[in-house]
């Protein structure tokens, strides 16, 4: 079992950039393919960015492809959103999920498990 947790959310002018962290618990993160996940109010959950446990390859949604890159850290147990080039539309709380296997989905029902979110707030 992995808990998670996301961190560096904020409010920022569009065309700026911040960096999102995933952090996890437990020792054996480094088996957990990761995906960044982001809800807007009244709109459903959609899919961000993921990443495989290796870190070899990765995946993103077309909206964010370009402007954002997933990263992870196996050593510091965490994964990364840096998102570039901000957007009003990239308004929206951001979510880590995991799930312990050697593929890559962007898919939300292929995660097992998810961190509380974070707000980012991108004022036009």
């Amino acid at each position: 079992q992995v808990q998670l947790e996301e961190s560096g959310g904020g409010l920022v002018q569009a065309g700026r950039s911040l960096r999102l962290t995933c952090a996890a618990s437990g020792r054996t993160f480094s088996s957990y393919a990761v995906g960044w996940f982001r809800q807007a109010p009244g709109k459903e959950r959609e899919p961000v960015a993921a990443i495989t446990v290796s870190g070899g390859r990765t995946a993103y949604a077309d909206s964010v492809r370009g402007r954002f890159t997933i990263s992870r850290d196996n050593a510091k147990n965490t994964v990364s959103l840096q998102m570039n080039n901000l957007k009003f539309e990239d308004t929206a709380v951001y979510y880590c999920a995991a799930r312990q296997w050697v593929g890559i989905s962007l898919a939300k029902s292929d995660y097992d498990y998810w961190g509380q979110g974070t707000q980012v707030t991108v004022s036009s």
